[in-house]
């Protein structure tokens, strides 16, 4: 029963889960178009990397203490976890999208050339996930939510 009044995980959790759902809205407002998969899909306006992280670093400084070691080491992680979002996951997701194009450009010479009898089968091909990092501004405001989120819960549960 103690994990229940873990503060600084459920302020993480929250931060998730809400920052996966607002995807939804923002995209709508964005692109007008309404994309319930966001929820569940990496990448995205606001980084639920970034806002969980937050949480967690924001709810241990509230309940720890910010001279606490917890403190120190969650903000050490939180920080790395942010910048490999905007570096590393950034670029995967930008090779990726040039990974993919590379392969419809071959298809389509591909096809031009020879005609395969097994088209369907060469439709089906999975495409790499493109959308895997976070902008710098996605990535920003992720961590105000975050922090915003911990901040509210312990109003309400403290």
């Amino acid at each position: 029963m103690e994990l229940f009044q873990n503060y600084p995980l459920w302020a993480a959790f929250i931060a998730i889960i809400f920052a996966q759902v607002v995807k939804i809205p923002i995209s709508l407002i964005v692109t007008r178009e309404f994309k319930p998969n966001l929820a569940f899909s990496t990448g995205g306006m606001p980084s639920s990397h970034s806002a969980a992280v937050a949480a967690l670093t924001t709810g241990l400084g509230i309940v720890e203490g910010v001279t606490s070691s917890f403190f120190a080491i969650s903000c050490v992680f939180s920080i790395i976890i942010m910048f490999d979002a905007t570096g590393v996951r950034r670029q995967a997701g930008e090779q990726a999208i040039v990974l993919n194009k590379l392969i419809r450009d071959f298809q389509v010479f591909v096809d031009g050339a020879k005609e395969w009898p097994n088209k369907e089968g060469n439709e089906k091909r999975k495409e790499l996930k493109e959308l895997l990092g976070h902008q710098p501004i996605e990535v920003f405001f992720g961590g105000l939510v975050g922090i915003a989120i911990a901040f509210i819960l312990h109003e309400f549960i403290y």
